[in-house]
C-alpha cells in the first residue's frame, strides 16, 4: 500500500462512520414515529398558559400576509396568545401589509414592531430579542416569516411542554410546501424528511436529545430570561440556544404532530447562500462549545458536539479527498492499489444511503413513490456532493468574518 491507499482508506472509514450514525438515527426515528402514531394526546389542559408568538421578518412582503393569517387561525384560546411580528429594517411593503391586517382584525394581541437601521437590522437574534422584550407570555413560540403552521401546531407544542417539567423547549416538524416546483425543491423535501426531522426523532428516541430548528418551537420564558435571550453573534441562533438549554439541565423534545409548512429555496444561488450561512453558523457554535466535549456535566450534548466535528472536519475532508483521488486515479495520475475494495465499499455505502432514506420517507403519506425513488437515486451524486462545496464555503466565510471582525447582519433567504 502507498500513501494514496492510506488516504483513501481514511476517507472510507470516516464516510462509513457518518453513514452508520445516520442509519442508526433513522432507525431510531422510525421507532419513535411508530410510538407517536400509536398515542396522540387529545386531552385538553385544564388551563392553557399565555403564549407570545415571535416572528422576525426582514423584507418578507411576499409571504408575511399568509404567515400572519395562519398564526391568527391557531386552534388555541384566542385570549391566551399574542402575535409579535418584528418587521426589522424592511425596505419593501411589509409594514403596509401588516398594518392592513392589524386594522382588519382590530386585535390588541396582534403587535407589529417596526425597526430601522438604528433600532434594528442586526440579524435574526437581535430581532428576536427585541420581540422578547415586548412579550408577556410565560411560553415563547417562534415562527419564521414564511411559515404556515397547521391549526393545532401551537397547542401540541404547548401541551407537551407543560406536561413535563424536565423539558426546556419542544420542537415541531417542518415540511416543504413548494416541493413540486423543481428538482432542487424535491431534493430539499427528501432531505427535510430524512436528515432534518427523522434524525431529530432518532436523537430523541435514543438520547433524549434534539436541536431547536429556526421555527415551530416553544421555550419557557424563564429560560430565556436566565440566559439573557438569543446570542446576537450566532447566525444559527437555534443551534446555539439548544446547547445552552442542555447545559442548564433541561431537555428538548421533538413532537412531530406539530407541523408547519415553509417555503424552501427554488434556485441553486439562493440555496447556496442559505446553506453556507448555516454551515458558517454551525462552525461558530462548535468552536464556542468545543470545551464541553470533555466536560461530563455537558451530558448528551457531547454527542452533538462530536457529531458536528465529525461532519465539518473529518467528513468534509474525507469526501473531498475521496472524490479528488477517484478522479486522479481514473485519469491514471496516481496509483491506487485498493481501488477494487474502494468500489465495493462505495457500492455498499450507496445502497445503505438509499435504503435509509426510503425508510425515512415511508413515514410520510404520499412520499414513498417511484418518482421520489428516482430522486433519491440521483441525490447521492448531485445534491450530496454540493454539500461539500457549501460546507467549505461556510468554513471560509467564518474565517473571513473572524479576521475582518465583521458583525452579524440580516442573512435572509430570498422568497418566491
Amino acid at each position: 500500500m502507498n500513501i494514496f491507499d492510506y488516504i483513501i482508506l481514511y476517507s472510507l472509514i470516516i464516510i462509513w462512520i457518518i453513514i452508520l450514525i445516520n442509519v442508526i438515527l433513522v432507525i431510531g426515528g422510525y421507532f419513535y414515529y411508530l410510538d407517536t402514531i400509536k398515542f396522540i394526546d387529545n386531552q385538553e389542559l385544564d388551563e392553557y398558559p399565555f403564549v407570545s408568538v415571535l416572528v422576525p421578518a426582514h423584507n418578507e412582503g411576499k409571504v408575511i400576509e399568509k404567515t400572519a393569517r395562519a398564526l391568527l387561525a391557531f386552534n388555541y384560546p384566542k385570549d391566551k396568545y399574542e402575535i409579535i411580528i418584528i418587521n426589522d429594517n424592511s425596505s419593501d411593503n411589509s409594514a403596509e401589509i401588516l398594518s392592513n391586517i392589524s386594522n382588519e382584525f382590530n386585535k390588541r394581541n396582534f403587535i407589529v414592531i417596526n425597526t430601522d437601521k438604528r433600532t434594528g437590522g442586526k440579524g435574526k437574534s437581535t430581532a428576536l430579542n427585541i420581540g422578547f422584550e415586548r412579550s408577556k407570555g410565560e411560553i415563547i413560540a417562534v415562527y419564521d416569516a414564511d411559515n404556515t403552521p397547521e391549526k393545532d401546531a401551537l397547542k401540541h407544542l404547548v401541551k407537551t411542554l407543560i406536561k413535563d417539567n424536565s423539558l426546556g423547549a419542544v420542537i415541531g416538524k417542518f415540511r416543504c410546501r413548494n416541493k413540486e416546483v423543481n428538482l432542487l425543491t424535491k431534493f430539499i423535501n427528501i432531505e427535510t424528511l430524512t436528515f432534518q426531522w427523522m434524525a431529530q426523532a432518532g436523537r430523541w428516541k435514543l438520547f433524549n436529545l434534539c436541536t431547536i430548528p429556526g421555527t415551530n418551537f416553544v421555550i419557557r420564558r424563564s429560560i430565556l430570561e436566565e440566559i439573557n435571550g438569543w446570542d446576537t453573534k450566532a447566525i444559527t441562533e437555534d443551534t446555539e440556544l439548544s446547547f445552552r438549554i442542555y447545559r442548564m439541565g433541561y431537555k428538548i423534545k421533538f413532537m412531530p404532530i406539530a407541523v408547519t409548512w415553509e417555503q424552501e429555496p427554488q434556485t441553486l444561488n439562493v440555496w447556496f447562500k442559505q446553506r453556507s450561512r448555516w454551515a458558517k453558523g454551525n462552525i461558530y457554535v462548535v468552536l464556542k462549545n468545543f470545551k464541553y466535549l470533555f466536560d461530563k456535566s455537558a451530558g448528551a450534548t457531547r454527542f452533538d458536539i462530536l457529531y458536528y466535528i465529525l461532519i465539518y472536519a473529518f467528513f468534509l475532508s474525507a469526501t473531498i479527498i475521496s472524490d479528488i483521488l477517484f478522479i486522479f486515479g481514473a485519469a491514471e495520475l496516481v496509483t491506487i492499489n485498493i481501488i477494487g475494495y474502494n468500489i465495493i465499499l462505495w457500492i455498499l455505502a450507496y445502497s445503505v444511503f438509499v435504503f435509509s432514506i426510503l425508510v425515512a420517507i415511508s413515514t410520510e403519506k404520499g412520499e414513498l413513490t417511484f418518482s421520489n425513488f428516482l430522486v433519491v437515486l440521483a441525490m447521492y451524486f448531485t445534491y450530496c456532493k454540493l454539500w461539500g462545496i457549501v460546507a467549505a464555503i461556510g468554513f471560509y466565510n467564518y474565517i473571513k468574518d473572524v479576521i475582518l471582525k465583521r458583525e452579524a447582519k440580516w442573512y435572509k433567504t430570498e422568497r418566491f
